[in-house]
C-alpha cells in the first residue's frame, strides 16, 4: 500500500487532550478503511503565518500512514466537514524516514546554521 504523511492543524482553543483526540479519531477512520497508522506526533500549539479562520494559533499534529488511497480520501473528506480542523495537508511518500520528525528534533539535533554576518 502507499505511504502517505497527513499534517493538520486544528483550532486554538481546544484543549491538548482534545486536539490528540482528533489524531485517535483520525486514526480510528483510517483503520476502519483497511489502512494502518505507524506513528503519529503532536506538535503543540504553533503560530501560523497568517490567520486562518480568525485565528492566529493552531494544534499542529502529524500521522505517517500505510493506507490505500480509499481510506485516505475518506480521512480527508472527514477532516475538512470536522468544525475543528482548519487545515489538511497529505503528501504521498516513497519511505518514511526514520525517528522523530523535524519538529520534534531539539535545535542542538538539526545541525551547525552558518554564521552571520554583522
Amino acid at each position: 500500500m502507499p505511504l502517505y504523511e497527513h499534517v493538520f492543524i486544528s483550532r486554538q482553543d481546544l484543549s491538548n487532550a482534545q486536539a490528540e483526540g482528533l489524531v485517535e479519531h483520525f486514526s480510528t477512520v483510517l483503520k476502519d478503511n483497511g489502512g494502518d497508522v505507524l506513528e503519529s506526533e503532536y506538535w503543540g500549539v504553533k503560530t501560523m503565518a497568517y490567520k486562518i479562520n480568525k485565528n492566529r494559533k493552531g494544534h499542529y499534529a502529524m500521522m505517517r500512514t500505510d493506507s490505500p488511497a480509499a481510506a485516505v480520501q475518506e480521512m480527508e473528506r472527514l477532516m475538512r466537514l470536522h468544525e475543528d480542523v482548519m487545515r489538511v495537508m497529505t503528501i504521498r511518500v516513497d519511505a518514511h524516514q526514520e525517528g522523530p520528525s523535524v519538529q520534534m528534533q531539539k535545535r542542538d539535533d538539526r545541525g551547525e546554521r552558518r554564521e552571520r554576518r554583522a
